[in-house]
């Protein structure tokens, strides 16, 4: 059996910063509760949104991969430096050193034009 207990009237007061604090909230609320439908009715089915991200990779990306290129060219520079330190100094493991420093500017300069011919 549920017992219920009855309610007083009772007059509820709120501080003048209490009242702020409601109103702010409700507010936010209210806002919210706006954006959300608002974000609703203007989606559609998302392929404008799929285009438009689209065109704007296909925008950055020719930048991107010249990017990758000049990185593999300046690491490349200073491989090559690196090397030549290495074999005027006469230190015997010069060939491995050449190979991983050029290895790796061949790999950044592959990676970018195979990238840039899967996606353009």
């Amino acid at each position: 059996m549920k017992t219920t207990k009855k309610l007083r009237n009772r007059k509820i007061s709120f501080s003048p910063k209490q009242e702020q604090i409601a109103k702010a909230a409700f507010t936010i609320a209210l806002v919210c509760a706006t954006t959300v439908l608002m974000a609703q009715t203007g989606a559609g089915n998302g392929n404008g949104g799929i285009n438009a991200a689209e065109s704007q990779v296909r925008g950055y990306f020719d930048d991107g991969t010249k990017l990758v290129t000049t990185v593999g060219a300046v690491a490349g520079l200073v491989g090559a430096v690196k090397v030549y330190n290495k074999w005027n100094q006469g230190d015997p493991d010069t060939a491995k050193v050449a190979a991983s420093w050029f290895g790796s500017c061949i790999f950044l300069v592959v990676v970018a034009q195979i990238l840039r011919g899967f996606f353009l």
